[in-house]
């Protein structure tokens, strides 16, 4: 790597640092191509990105931003696990780590909150984004919902009233 791909690195790694709602930093062990392809399609698929970065290159890069506390935890064969969801990244790195043991999580931050190991994985129980905002429309139409319901039911209480006088009637 050339002091111009370093440059291009770091810029780009600055910008992830500034665009994104988490970090998790992951010490990968020796994952096979397989398995850290198979990481970064899982990864792909929540919205979130997984990238190995020289620790060196991360440092310079982090500095500044709201993860410069993460400088510590650059120690070793690292990489990053980042998504603008502040909880993407942390479902997914967590839950791979359970099948596969050769990835560690190390910690991460959102934002300028610095989170330990168990700081991430409380992360990622939490629902994402997109659930959170389902609940909040289900919550929101089910007082209109239940007003509808309420409304219709005298009258069609009133309606069965009048059609049993009227087979009573007819009867």
């Amino acid at each position: 790597m050339d002091r111009s791909q370093k440059t291009e690195a770091v810029a780009e790694l600055n910008r992830t640092f500034n665009e994104v709602g988490v970090v998790v930093v992951t010490r990968n062990l020796g994952l096979t191509v397989a398995q850290s392809s198979d990481l970064r399609n899982k990864m792909r698929e929540a919205g979130a990105s997984y990238k190995v970065a020289k620790n060196r290159l991360a440092k310079i890069a982090i500095d500044g931003t709201d993860y410069a506390a993460l400088a510590d935890l650059l120690v070793g064969p690292t990489a990053l696990a980042t998504s603008e969801d502040p909880v993407a990244a942390a479902k997914v790195v967590v839950d791979f780590a359970k099948t596969n043991e050769k990835l560690e999580v190390l910690g991460g931050a959102m934002g300028s909150t610095v989170l330990d190991v168990n700081g991430v994985k409380a992360l990622a129980e939490l629902p994402s984004l997109d659930e959170l905002r389902a609940k909040m429309v289900g919550l929101i139409s089910a007082p209109a919902t239940k007003l509808a319901q309420i409304t219709q039911a005298p009258a069609g209480q009133v309606a069965r009233v009048f059609g049993a006088y009227g087979a009573k009637e007819a009867a």
